[in-house]
């Protein structure tokens, strides 16, 4: 049963994402800093349509809330073929296995439509959730330490790696969706 859809930023989500990102915002701090404003939404919205990203709201069938938000960023086409996997979940839905299935959706898009041949996610170490859904989903943690800016402060970062044509990769988004 398919619990979740992935649907493209818009205006017209202005509210329920600001909503979501204000609600969230114990469950964000020091991961992530969400659009919490009319103006941060509308930076979003324009970072959103970079010809080398690709963002999707994760919604739930059952009541069209906003469940959490995945992107695919820095694209490189062409013989790379490669992207950036970043994704965060919404209060009340963490923990509930939507993301899980939102982002192994965006996987098949990123894989299929994006024609992507390997997506990166860089992730806290302390993050266990986020760990947690990378490792179910077939990434493989590569060991690789970066340092990223997260409001305003510098964090150190895991890489994770996922190759497309993966059989673990394949069977973890395809049991995603089941």
């Amino acid at each position: 049963m398919v619990r979740v859809r992935l649907e493209r930023p818009s205006a017209r989500r202005e509210r329920d994402f600001i909503e979501a990102a204000l609600r969230s915002w114990a469950l964000h701090r020091g991961l992530v800093v969400a659009a919490a404003t009319a103006a941060d939404y509308r930076e979003y919205l324009d970072r959103t349509r970079r010809p080398d990203s690709a963002s999707f709201l994760i919604v739930t069938e059952e009541s069209d809330a906003l469940a959490g938000v995945v992107e695919i960023n820095d694209m490189v086409p062409a013989s790379q073929g490669c992207g950036t996997l970043a994704y965060y979940a919404f209060t009340p839905h963490a923990g509930s296995g939507l993301m899980r299935e939102g982002v192994a959706l965006a996987i098949d898009v990123a894989f299929g439509d994006l024609n992507l041949d390997r997506l990166d996610a860089n992730v806290q170490p302390a993050n266990r959730r986020s760990t947690a859904l990378l490792a179910g989903l077939g990434f493989a943690r590569d060991g690789t330490q970066r340092r990223y800016k997260i409001g305003t402060r510098w964090c150190n970062h895991e890489r994770w790696s996922l190759r497309a044509g993966d059989p673990l990769a394949l069977q973890s988004a395809t049991g995603a969706r089941a």
